[in-house]
């Protein structure tokens, strides 16, 4: 079926190639978006409660929890500390997750949960020890009082740090080209190494930045009007 993209006039061969090409960049744009779709929900399942063992596990008096609270914060060391491409490579050739699409978000998901632990970590700080106990004295379990007074709140500060965090994982997605992920990188390597279309090289990858640069843009400008909606007002600690 051919691309319904039209063709504009007087376009060198290469542009010609790019546009005839836009539907086959388009497939690779929806798997870009998918895995940054994915690999943020898993972060965020897996860094929300970690955030929440960073903190309170090193002030809990059991010795069990106080040990999650440690293997959690020397976990996200070793994964923040590990290049992603060495990660994605571990999971799809080492531990054998296949297919790629499932390797790369859980490589891209993990470590992005080690950055958002840290986001979420600051959050949660970031409210006051006194509403804590305000939320004791009024009756509330500790439990309670984490899931219905500080997270809440932690969630509505933590939305800057996310804005920045979408946007490395946005770009971080490119890397899955290492383990052959159609996304929008490969395809585009696909395309300029075709045999007689190699000088299409630039038009490329001037229409792949452009499209990573507008993707970012729009997550950046719509994470602002996000924070702007549901920061807590005044935003100060305690």
């Amino acid at each position: 079926m051919p691309c319904p993209v039209p063709v504009p006039g007087g376009l060198s061969a290469d542009w010609r190639y790019v546009f005839e090409n836009a539907c086959y960049l388009g497939d690779g744009l929806a798997v870009t978006l998918a895995l940054t779709a994915a690999s943020l929900v898993v972060g965020f399942a897996a860094g929300l409660p970690a955030g929440v063992a960073e903190v309170y596990g090193r002030q809990s008096d059991s010795a069990p929890v106080r040990w999650v609270g440690r293997a959690v914060r020397n976990a996200g060391v070793v994964l923040r500390g590990t290049p992603i491409v060495v990660i994605i490579m571990l999971a799809y050739f080492s531990f054998g997750i296949s297919p790629a699409f499932l390797a790369a978000t859980a490589a891209l998901g993990f470590r992005s949960a080690a950055y958002q632990t840290q986001i979420f970590r600051g959050a949660i700080e970031s409210v006051g020890a006194g509403q804590m106990e305000a939320a004791r004295s009024v009756g509330m379990s500790k439990y309670q009082s984490i899931r219905h007074v500080v997270l809440p709140q932690a969630l509505r500060r933590s939305v800057p740090g996310f804005q920045n965090e979408v946007t490395i994982v946005l770009k971080d997605t490119s890397i899955a080209f290492a383990i052959g992920l159609a996304e929008l990188l490969t395809k585009s390597y696909d395309l300029f190494q075709s045999v007689g279309h190699t000088t299409a090289i630039f038009e490329l990858i001037l229409v792949v930045s452009a499209a990573y640069f507008v993707l970012t843009f729009a997550a950046n400008r719509s994470l602002e009007a996000l924070n702007e909606a549901v920061s807590v007002p005044g935003g100060e600690r305690g």
